[in-house]
């Protein structure tokens, strides 16, 4: 049951989807609150299906790879929520809702949903731990949209070619703030999350913590080369977006509650 919920989410991200393609292919692209809508509704339900499982399995619901991936999604979601209205919500939200669709389909079509014989117990710092983390990636995530994005305006503006898009994306500067920012709450949110990974007085596998260092260094290089200016801004975006690809694909082995399934 629990399942329909989330995909009757990802049918609202995809129809957010569908409906940038076809602004996309006719060249036209216009300002409208129906991507908001629809991410808005997918939220609710995702948010309702994060609830249901919660209840089922008596603890935050991110016990396998497939409760992480519908947490991640619903963190990129959530961080949009709050910061998208000050960065041309309906735009960014044509970004932002593939992303939260393909992390869905993924979930909804992988055979990881493993199910668990029992209820857990519950582990105060493992679950703020994992959680924490999690909604940082998201943050992560949507650096990741706001570098796409502004790679797409200068290279316009490179090129001399304004599509109807270009007159719908934020100033540079303004995008380079929002880029700023993002790297900011993730990095903190994350930073919180790897410093709680030490409080959950369990064994944590030497591995895991080696990945989990690496990803905080790389986000952390990042802003320290965009404070010292040592890094232009167009290849801060760059970053944004090879930084994420790489914490995505580690998420494999940084499954935070593994040695609970």
């Amino acid at each position: 049951m629990d399942r329909w919920l989330l995909v009757f989410s990802t049918f609202f991200f995809f129809a957010a989807v569908v409906r940038t393609v076809i602004a996309l292919r006719g060249r036209v692209f216009r300002r409208s609150r129906f991507n908001f809508a629809m991410i808005a509704l997918g939220f609710g339900l995702q948010t309702a299906f994060l609830s249901v499982r919660g209840h089922a399995v008596g603890r935050c619901p991110i016990t396998n790879l497939f409760e992480v991936f519908v947490f991640l999604a619903w963190s990129v979601a959530l961080t949009y929520m709050l910061v998208g209205p000050g960065y041309r919500l309906s735009l960014m939200g044509a970004f932002t809702a593939p992303v939260v669709f393909l992390l869905q389909l993924f979930a909804l079509l992988a055979p990881i949903d493993t199910p668990h014989p029992s209820r857990l117990t519950p582990n105060t710092w493992l679950e703020f731990h994992a959680s924490i983390s999690i909604i940082a990636y998201g943050a992560f995530a949507l650096a990741c949209v706001a570098g796409v994005m502004y790679l797409l305006q200068e290279r316009q503006l490179k090129t001399h070619e304004l599509s109807s898009i270009f007159y719908h994306l934020p100033p540079l500067p303004t995008l380079f703030s929002a880029i700023t920012r993002l790297l900011w709450f993730g990095f903190a949110l994350y930073t919180a999350g790897l410093i709680s990974g030490f409080l959950t007085h369990e064994p944590l596998p030497r591995t895991k913590i080696v990945l989990a260092i690496a990803i905080w260094i790389l986000y952390g290089a990042i802003l320290q080369g965009r404070y010292l200016r040592s890094i232009a801004p167009r290849r801060i975006a760059a970053l944004c977006v090879v930084a994420f690809a790489a914490a995505l694909s580690l998420l494999w082995s940084i499954e935070f509650v593994a040695h609970h399934a």
